[in-house]
């Protein structure tokens, strides 16, 4: 079994695991079932890409996203691995391709006897042929790898019914599993053990749900497609996600970007699928490019280097809200959210749980989930505090949140609310935010006074605070879960009991102080390399978009952002020190090495096939300097022998196996009598000196 932390070098260009992928990788490549939750961007893929490389056999991929299966293999193979997807997508051409690519014969049967290929990803509706079992089995599947697989919860946001199946799967194949996913929480974990584990715990590595690198804002919506275009201005030129809740809406805020001369296109599920492809391909391809889209975007786009997301509307839960947001800044450099949110939002989630078919104990579910997202976004403190607590995690403040950047101004509110409560109350709960505003604040319109609302108790008892204030309150209400939005009322706020307590006054409410200039996005925006550096960073980035044209990938195939900044950052003067670049492997570095070398150093270097395979690695020096010893003895110690030369390869077997005696390197292919004769006490003295 190959080592992997070998091949993790290698073939993926890192000299070492990410925190918390090493005991995964182990875990996985022991072949015992294993469930990881760690957070997007965490390394989930190579957790089980480098298992598949050390084990004889096919690992099987199953996965809901087919633009990211396609992004995958297209990188695995990059690499230099040999990988397929099988999709619903799929044409019987391209199913064929999955078994031949790169192999001679192109008979399907042929290309798995040869034993080449190492991942197989496949859409879960696959699973729904006859033939799945009987596929998987002639390419000597030995790992299921469930990528997503909170997908298997029937409660959850992002279902998918055919990967109920997947537990069948395991136990005709009588296979490991490794499930893997980023967002699940206590109750959706034990749907996955009982679905795809048939209830039996698998080794489980919870690896925290902390994204330090994503800097988290909210701000209530004040005229917000400005407030989206203030975001979007202070990023210029930076690729970014703007969510929107209603398919119309992302097409005029694509337009209003476009016409602020931002680069921008919009995204929504009743658009031809022809021209959803295109929008995917050229966000993963261009530099720069806004995409204001329906959740329907995103999941299957493995782009590591999107540097912000907005949200317009507020995400329909937790959950949902960190899938979307981690979808920035996965190469690990910083990255910027915002999410915009006001009553509206919070009626429109509410009633789609109210409206929706889901039986009673699920909706209170649901319900419970929108508040902890309302918790969040009426957060008091430190917001990642807020965030990761609700996945059972603590933390200190994190100092990368707009609330520790810029603490909220709190009052006590228990006062005010519970007059709200009480003009809820006598009013019958009939009426919405407005009409109690005006109430409170004693604006005696014609609908107050036809109401005789204006002989209540209530009238006018809140004119300390202003329309504006009141509106906050009300909606921090809502926030809390103190009153809710009523359907069968058109809207109407009724108290909840939970608000009962403050409105008996046997518990006190802090709340926010809101302010206008709250909703402004961040003056300035982290830099990704120094001033100094940012021209050769720029020049890396034209250099990886024409080598990425002309191959018709994806830019990050090529290289992500994360290993241009390095190059930028550390600018190796040779291709032994541009192999210690993160993220340049092997392969890459014979496809690439030179050409971002020679825009570093303005020159090229190049080496033999056989010295390139050991560049970066310590017997790359110990290759040099047997071929300098080899160059001084060509023709004997006295110079008048015959001429011998060992070949590359050769070389390269010595530097690689350090043999300590003359036996031992006379064995070498390439060797012999002769030559281990000649060269044998010089080479043995270079090894013996390492």
């Amino acid at each position: 079994m190959t080592d992997p932390t070998e091949l993790l070098h290698q073939i993926f260009g890192f000299s070492g695991f990410r925190p918390g992928q090493e005991e995964i990788v182990l875990a996985v490549l022991a072949g015992r079932n294993t469930l990881a939750i760690m957070p997007t961007g965490g390394g989930k893929s190579l957790c089980f890409q480098l298992p598949a490389l050390c084990r004889d056999g096919v690992t099987v991929v199953i996965s809901p996203l087919i633009a990211l299966m396609r992004d995958q293999v297209r990188a695995l193979r990059a690499a230099g691995v040999e990988a397929g997807a099988l999709t619903s997508a799929n044409t019987e051409a391209e199913t064929e391709e999955v078994f031949s690519t790169g192999l001679v014969c192109c008979d399907v049967s042929a290309a798995i006897d040869a034993g080449r290929l190492k991942l197989l990803y496949m859409a879960p509706e696959r699973l729904a042929s006859g033939s799945a079992v009987q596929l998987l089995r002639r390419a000597n599947c030995n790992l299921i790898a469930v990528d997503e697989a909170h997908c298997v919860s029937q409660w959850g946001h992002d279902f998918r019914p055919d990967y109920l199946r997947i537990g069948e799967l395991r136990r005709s194949l009588r296979v490991p599993l490794a499930a893997f996913t980023a967002t699940a929480d206590e109750e959706t974990r034990a749907e996955i053990v009982a679905r795809l584990f048939d209830g039996e715990p698998p080794e489980t590595f919870l690896r925290g749900f902390d994204r330090p690198n994503i800097h988290l804002a909210f701000a209530a919506k004040d005229k917000p497609r400005e407030q989206i275009l203030r975001f979007a201005a202070a990023r210029r030129g930076q690729s970014g996600i703007v969510y929107c809740a209603a398919r119309a809406r992302t097409e005029v805020l694509a337009q209003a970007l476009r016409e602020a001369g931002h680069s921008a296109c919009h995204y929504h599920g009743a658009m031809d699928p022809d021209d959803r492809r295109q929008v995917e391909i050229r966000f993963q391809q261009e530099d720069g490019l806004i995409v204001v889209a329906t959740i329907a975007f995103g999941m299957g786009i493995d782009k590591p280097d999107i540097r912000w997301v907005a949200h317009a509307d507020l995400p329909k839960s937790i959950e949902a809200y960190y899938q979307e947001i981690g979808r920035a800044g996965r190469d690990g450099a910083p990255a910027e959210t915002l999410t915009l949110f006001g009553p509206d939002d919070i009626r429109l989630r509410r009633a789609q749980i109210d409206e929706g078919l889901a039986p009673a104990d699920r909706k209170a579910a649901d319900h419970a989930r929108l508040n902890a997202l309302l918790g969040l976004a009426e957060a008091i403190g430190c917001r990642r505090q807020v965030l990761l607590g609700y996945f059972g995690e603590t933390a200190q403040p994190c100092g990368n949140c707009d609330l520790c950047e810029r603490p909220a101004d709190l009052f006590d509110a228990t006062e005010a609310v519970r007059k709200a409560l009480s003009a809820i109350l006598r009013t019958g709960e009939w009426f919405g935010a407005g009409h109690l505003i005006d109430i409170l604040t004693g604006n005696a319109t014609t609908k107050v006074r036809e109401k005789g609302h204006d002989a209540l108790p209530t009238f006018a008892v809140g004119r300390e605070l202003s329309k504006a204030a009141w509106g906050a309150v009300f909606r921090q209400m809502m926030g809390r879960d103190l009153i809710r939005p009523d359907g069968e009322r058109h809207g109407a706020l009724r108290m909840t009991d939970s608000a009962r307590p403050i409105l008996r006054g046997e518990a006190s409410i802090t709340l926010r102080r809101d302010s206008l200039t709250n909703a402004a996005p961040r003056a300035t925006v982290k830099a990704l390399v120094s001033e100094e550096d940012a021209p050769l960073l720029s020049a890396l980035k034209a250099k990886r978009r024409a080598l990425a044209e002309a191959a018709g990938v994806p830019a990050y195939v090529v290289f992500p952002d994360r290993t241009l900044i390095e190059m930028a950052e550390r600018k190796p003067a040779t291709l032994d020190q541009m192999a210690g670049i993160t993220g340049v492997g092997a392969k890459k570095l014979e496809s690439y090495g030179a050409a971002f070398l020679s825009v570093i150093t303005g020159a090229t270097e190049t080496l033999h096939p056989a010295r390139m395979r050991l560049a970066g690695r310590a017997a790359g020096d110990l290759f040099d300097r047997l071929a300098e010893t080899q160059l001084q003895l060509l023709r004997g110690e006295d110079g008048t022998g015959k001429y011998l030369i060992c070949t590359h390869s050769t070389l390269r077997q010595i530097a690689e196996r350090r043999p300590s005696t003359l036996g031992e390197l006379s064995a070498i292919q390439g060797m012999g009598d002769q030559k281990t004769e000649r060269f044998g006490p010089a080479f043995l003295q270079v090894l013996g000196a390492d």
